[in-house]
């Protein structure tokens, strides 16, 4: 069954993406939620209509994703966190906490953007994490998380 997405989907595609989905997963999830509709020949026109129209706004978004992406290379962020001797952190640094301390620095990223590249983090040390600003704008960032011992 053939779809356009009204809404990114996690591992399926992007808003606008016209994407191939079994029967029972786009009956019985994605149109019921909103994220998606039946892909008719008249809703593929108004599509590709939509995205002649949206192409110049995007070169704008992409410029301004573009910029935002250099200007987090350029930050240096140390998280600090409670940890034992060892290094080992009482809890996780996760997403959220890169999220929160990048909006104390003036960039509003959403946390859902954010992919920390290993998974959570329980020890102190240097990271990277992999932030979306756009479709086709994908930064690598790197961090470092520093313990303090209490």
């Amino acid at each position: 069954m053939d779809v356009i997405l009204k809404a990114d989907v996690d591992n399926l595609g992007y808003k606008d993406d016209l994407v191939t989905v079994k029967n029972g997963y786009g009956r019985n999830f994605l149109i019921p939620q909103g994220k998606a509709v039946f892909a008719t020949p008249s809703a593929k026109k108004m599509l590709a209509e939509d995205l002649r129209q949206k192409a110049h706004k995007e070169e704008k978004i992409i410029k301004s994703a573009t910029s935002t992406a250099e200007g987090l290379s350029r930050i240096e962020l140390k998280i600090s966190a409670k940890s034992g001797k060892t290094g080992k952190l009482f809890g996780a640094v996760t997403n959220a906490d890169i999220s929160e301390k990048l909006g104390e620095m003036g960039h509003s990223i959403e946390k859902k953007y954010i992919q920390i590249l290993g998974g959570t983090i329980k020890t102190a040390g240097k990271y990277s994490a992999k932030i979306r600003l756009h479709r086709e704008v994908i930064t690598e960032f790197n961090f470092e998380v520093i313990g303090k011992i209490k």
